[in-house]
Formats: structure tokens, sequence, C-alpha cells
């Protein structure tokens, strides 16, 4: 296992590249701890799959270095960096049986046959593969194979770092839950060093014990899922994390205060801050909306009951704002008003989170 460190990384796959949209990864700076579990999150075309290929070496990039401890990996060939890597869509040899798939990264280094025997069982129980592993691959399901291919990357102990890119894709939606706890089960019980890659916010949060979220190329807040909930540091992961999203609405000052069309959301003094014609946004969860006697006056337009909660979405003018009401708590039938929780409220200029003062 490794701590890897990616340092001013920058890719394109233009031999010229010049335009700051011609790069796929943008200014990378980023250590991923030696036993960590974490999730690179981020919607279609951000730049996972890309930097995933560049730590296992299947890319070289264009600029900058990737570090494996003290080691200079950046030049060095795939089979020398000692990583395995799970692909979206299943990776095995058809005329072999599940156990012959299993068995093959060990055979090929040499693994004395007690241990190959030793790791293959205890990783076919793990996948619930037990009784199949007699079986030729050729003969599985997608979803068998898929677990095949996880197999594979886990069966070995010797990696420096396992990278999964959207490996659950093919899996049924059932089944997806079971899988992702047996990954993390594995990670707890061995301390591998893993990367999983995917757009699926439930996958990255269940997952990993810290998340890096991209977007169009950058690396835009790195941290715990409860740190990318409470305190997201700019408003794409404001929406992309949470369902539903944030609330993002357009501020206005106030006797230096924020304001909502007006109502004041936010008890900071950002006067000192916030320029009278600078353009701002204000951010609140739908958690941390509430309705109330007084407040921002806005009209009910649905209400989707999904069981211990509700969430009610509301109009106030053209903009949009959402709520997540406990079952129980009254909802005003046509018309109401809302506040923001004290404290619940963040600012954001040009897209970035304010640090100081974005908690009340």
């Amino acid at each position: 296992m490794a701590t890897i460190t990616l340092k001013n990384l920058r890719h394109s796959y233009l031999a010229n590249p010049v335009a700051e949209t011609d790069w796929a990864l943008k200014n990378v700076d980023l250590t991923w701890e030696d036993g960590g579990a974490y999730a690179l999150l981020g919607s279609s075309g951000c730049g996972k799959t890309t930097m995933l290929n560049l730590i296992s070496g299947l890319l070289a990039p264009s600029e900058g270095s990737i570090h494996f401890n003290d080691r200079d990996v950046t030049r060095a060939r795939a089979e020398e960096r000692n990583i395995a890597q799970v692909f979206q869509f299943p990776v095995v040899y058809d005329t072999m049986t599940v156990r012959d798939n299993l068995a093959f990264p060990l055979k090929n280094r040499g693994v004395e046959t007690a241990l190959i025997k030793k790791r293959v069982a205890e990783i076919a129980e793990m996948l619930d593969l037990t009784e199949s592993l007699d079986k030729r691959a050729a003969g599985l399901t997608a979803d068998g194979k898929q677990k095949i291919s996880l197999g594979r990357g886990l069966v070995r102990s010797d990696v420096n770092a396992i990278l999964f890119d959207e490996p659950l894709t093919v899996i049924d939606p059932h089944l997806k839950w079971q899988l992702r706890s047996k990954l993390k089960e594995l990670h707890q019980q061995f301390g591998a060093t893993m990367i999983y890659v995917t757009h699926d916010q439930t996958e990255a949060l269940t997952f990993a014990d810290k998340v890096v979220v991209m977007h169009e190329g950058l690396i835009v807040q790195s941290g715990t899922p409860e740190e990318l909930f409470e305190n997201p540091k700019h408003t794409f992961i404001g929406h992309f994390i949470g369902s539903p999203g944030m609330n993002v609405l357009p501020g206005t000052l106030r006797l230096g205060r924020a304001c909502f069309e007006g109502y004041p959301v936010d008890r900071h003094d950002w006067g000192s801050r916030i320029k009278a014609e600078q353009e701002f946004e204000v951010g609140v969860r739908p958690e941390f909306v509430r309705f109330a006697n007084t407040g921002i006056p806005v009209t009910i337009n649905k209400v989707d009951d999904i069981g211990r909660v509700r969430i009610v979405d509301t109009r106030h003018g053209t903009h949009r704002i959402r709520l997540v009401v406990p079952e129980g708590e009254p909802i005003p039938e046509s018309k109401g008003f809302v506040q923001f929780v004290p404290g619940k409220t963040s600012v954001f200029v040009d897209s970035w989170l304010q640090e100081w003062g974005a908690r009340s």
C-alpha cells in the first residue's frame, strides 16, 4: 500500500492545448493517504476516469507528477505501479472457471498454491461466488461477471491501491447496496487504499470515509460526507450533494446584511466584504428551511411524501425554494411563509463559498 500524491497535475487529450476547455484535468494537487477509503465523485465528463487512469499508469500526464510514497512514478509503466483496477464493465476470461479467473492474478505472480486457494475462497465467499467457483465464467450473468472483476481486483493483498471505475454500473439495483457494504467490509478488514469513482452520490457517501468532488476538470472540495453536506465550498457541491440539492438564490445587500428579495436571511454584516453592486448568491439546504408565521411569502406547488419526511416545492415569484418537512409537521395548503434556520445559510461569490461569515 502507498500514499499517493498528485502534484500540479494537468492532462489534455489534445497535442497542443490552448484554451482552458482543452484540459480534461486542471491543476490537481491532492494526497490519497495510505489505507484510506476514498470516493471520486462528479458528473459524467468531469475528469474522474482520466485521473484514475493517470494514477494507474494507463495514461501519462501532460504536466505535473505522481508519487507513490517517496517514489516518482510519473513515467513508470502500469505494471510497475502495483495497482489493481476494476473497470466499469466486466473483464473476465470466459473460457476459464470462476475459480481460475480469481486465481489468475496470483498465479501470474508465482504465489504458492495453498495461499492462492485460501485467498480465492475468502474472496468468493465475500462476493457470494462460492457455489459458482467451478462454473465457466461464460455462463454467468453480467452481475456474476462483474463480481469476478471485483474479485480479481481484491484478491491480491500486496497492491499499492485498488481503483474502482464505476464498478457497479451493470449490477442490479438490489445488489448494489450489498456489494458496497462488502467492499467497505473488506477495506475495514484489510486496510487497502481504495479509490472508488462514481457519479452516484449515494454510492460515494455510503462507501467512502472521504469524498473528492470534481467539476469540469477541477477538484472543488475534498472532505467527509458530513463536511460536504454541511459546508459546501462551491454551489456545484450544494446542488450535487443532497436530495434534493441546496436552494441557491440571488442575494442582495440591505444595511450590510445578506437578503433574498429584500428579506434578511443571514445575520452576518457583509457590508465590509461585499460591494453593493457585487453579485452573490445565498445557499440553504432544504433541511434548514422551515414554515413560519412570518418571513418569505411562498406558494405551495407540490408535496412529495417519501415516508419519514415530505419534500415541499414552493415558489416566491420566479424562484423555487424547497423544504424537507418531517412527518407530522403541518404544511400550509396553498400559501405560507418560510424562514431559514439561523446559522445554516451560506454566501457564494462567483460560485465559491465566502469562508468567514458563511455561518452566522
